[in-house]
């Protein structure tokens, strides 16, 4: 999952205090298990599953914990877990299977193999939306809404019917094949071409040609007596309080049941290049392929490290690790491999605890390259200071995953970028910067890496750059400036209505009774701001109290999802009152700095809500 997302996506993960394990190297098997039992016990994860493999063995296969708290049932190494969007690979596999066929091809548009699909692209001339950008992720589409995240209808829709439910957030933002911007609704689409190809559901398809020649004799799809028996419970992150099993509406992104040694398999097969156990599933190049962004800016620029057909590298240590990883409420999984060294593992949690995750990421992939070197890195060229040049300066993020959360990441995500000594420094808003090296004239890497993960993207209006797939563009340092400093200017001066209400308050209370007549003139000219600002902090305090439950409360009509609606409305209109209020109480009569700081507090109050309204906050309806 795109770990940039802001809040309510598939993966909603909560911190956990577990000691960082970035740097702990297991020695044997027996110091990596207890390393694991160390992270769940300190974030609370009542289990996981987890599996080691080399191209042609199995080198540990467990489970440690609990799958079920409350009735005591230890998790094995054949308990199902939901693997969550690791399943999106097995509908690229189906494409790449039925394209080996020669039966499709994954340069073919989505408007010529399923017309009856709804979307909207208003490039589809020039850049249609073909079934390579519904893998790859690069329709411009926005996130499904949360309104299907929240579907948990236990009657399984078709896939078809599925698409139909919502179909409003397939509208392409952008030129199809530019920017790569995660969606859960590609896939789907994707799925729903096999179908129509195979005459089958891609449930069956994907059991008939990948489950039973991968010895998945378990994974599924659905929820049934008999996978009900085998599944974890998934959990809050209180460790106890379990989630009800969601019946994802887009199954094909998300669905699957399956085994750590079942999994197990599935590494295998990858790291034979499309076998296993001698048995030719896909070929090599089809493998590869999975392998290989080609569609994004980043990837047309030669970056390899993207995101592929659901499939993606990530560096960490030096090694280049392919794979994916999914998430689902309460529960993550990760599937990651090394080509070239033959190993891999996947290992899945029966809790959405994201500390936890990392940490066992940590460990098991301390522990397989313990006694691996890391290769080679490209090596430095010297770049041309006059072509890096105008890729300077401040930079703001151009593909959101969900357009709902644009207003805040546009503004979180500035970085600032500078060129030094031959090198390319990024340094965000918030956080530790990173310094990349050139290794051609457009490419860079970080010091340690072997390949690059930066592009200098020219040609396409102002400079873009392309980091780690997120595509920034250059902007006016006066525009940086201006928002930066309108936003905390205005955000200082509401929370200073608040430290001023902690004096107006008690004295207004203590002087009512003597001085009743004129605390009341006076009290709309303070409240009516303070009203405004509260509302806001309300709308906050609603999103973080309800992090786990997101989905639920937001995606239907709950009391969560219409006050959030009803606190957006109150705070736009008292915004705009207090200011009306502020401006007809300039009278002799009124204290000078009182006048002066309400109008302030109103006037920020209207910036910050004529941007939320700019932006679709104002009156944001979850549900819809």
């Amino acid at each position: 999952m795109d770990s940039r997302s802001l809040a309510l996506l598939l993966v909603l993960t909560v911190p956990s205090a577990a000691k960082d394990m970035k740097n702990v190297v297991p020695r044997d098997l027996a110091a990596l298990e207890s390393g694991i039992r160390q992270v769940l016990a300190e974030s609370r994860t009542p289990g996981m599953a987890f599996a080691i493999v080399s191209r042609d063995k199995v080198i540990r296969a467990a489970g440690i914990g609990k799958a079920d708290v409350a009735s005591g049932r230890d998790v094995t190494a054949d308990t199902l877990f939901r693997i969550g969007s690791v399943s999106k690979s097995f509908v690229s596999l189906s494409i790449l299977k039925l394209q080996e066929e020669g039966r499709v091809s994954l340069n073919d548009t989505l408007r010529s193999r399923a017309p009856e699909v709804q979307f909207q692209n208003r490039w589809e001339d020039t850049n249609p939306v073909r079934i390579v950008n519904l893998l790859e992720h690069t329709t411009g589409w926005d996130d499904i809404a949360l309104r299907d995240y929240a579907n948990n209808d236990p009657k399984p829709l078709t896939t078809f019917e599925g698409l139909a439910y919502n179909p409003k957030t397939r509208t392409s933002r952008w030129p199809p094949g530019t920017f790569f911007s995660y969606c859960n609704g590609g896939p789907p689409a994707a799925a729903y071409i096999v179908e129509k190809i195979t005459g089958k559901r891609i449930e069956d398809y994907v059991t008939e040609n990948l489950f039973r020649p991968l010895r998945m004799n378990t994974a599924t799809y659905f929820l049934t007596p008999e996978s009900e028996q085998r599944l974890t419970k998934l959990y809050h992150s209180d460790g106890r309080t379990p989630f009800p099993y969601w019946h994802i509406i887009m199954r094909a992104s998300g669905a699957i049941n399956a085994s750590a040694r079942e999994m197990a398999n599935y590494v295998q097969f990858y790291l034979n290049r499309g076998s296993f156990e001698g048995t030719r599933i896909v070929g090599p190049s089809s493998i590869a392929r999975m392998e290989t962004p080609a569609t994004s800016y980043g990837a047309q620029a030669g970056l390899t490290s993207g995101y592929g057909l659901s499939n993606y590298g990530i560096i960490e240590k030096g090694f280049v690790y392919r794979g994916h990883n999914g998430g689902v409420e309460g529960g993550l999984t990760e599937l990651s491999y090394l080509p070239e060294q033959g190993l891999g593992y996947v290992f899945m949690i029966n809790s959405g605890n994201g500390g936890a995750f990392v940490n066992i990421s940590h460990l098991i992939r301390n522990f397989i390259t313990k006694d691996l070197k890391a290769p080679a890195p490209l090596p430095v060229v010297q770049a041309e200071p006059a072509r890096v040049e105008p890729f300077t300066g401040f930079v703001e993020p151009q593909n959101p995953r969900v357009q709902m959360f644009y207003f805040l990441e546009r503004i979180l995500g500035i970085m600032r970028v500078w060129f030094g000594d031959n090198k390319l420094h990024v340094k965000p808003l918030f956080g530790a910067g990173a310094v990349y090296v050139p290794v051609s004239g457009h490419l860079f890497r970080k010091a340690d890496d072997p390949i690059p993960t930066l592009a200098l993207i020219g040609g396409h209006g102002a400079p873009m750059l392309d980091v780690h797939s997120l595509a920034v563009r250059v902007v006016p340092t006066w525009l940086v400036i201006a928002e930066l400093g309108i936003g905390a200017l205005a955000l200082l001066l509401m929370a200073s209505s608040i430290l001023y209400a902690l004096f107006w308050i008690p004295m207004w209370l203590f002087r009512w009774r003597r001085r009743k007549y004129r605390a009341k003139r006076f009290l709309i000219l303070r409240a009516l701001p303070l009203v405004s600002v509260l509302s806001l902090v309300a709308v906050v305090a609603v999103f973080t109290v309800s992090a786990e439950d997101a989905i639920a409360r937001f995606g239907n009509v709950t009391v969560w999802s219409v006050s959030l609606f009803l606190l957006t409305i109150v705070f736009a209109v008292t915004a705009v009152a207090s200011l009306v209020v502020a401006i007809r109480g300039c009278r002799p009569e009124v204290r000078r700095l009182v006048w002066i700081h309400a109008a302030l507090v109103s006037g920020a109050c209207v910036v910050v809500a004529a941007y939320l309204a700019w932006w679709g906050i104002i009156g944001l309806r979850t549900w819809s």
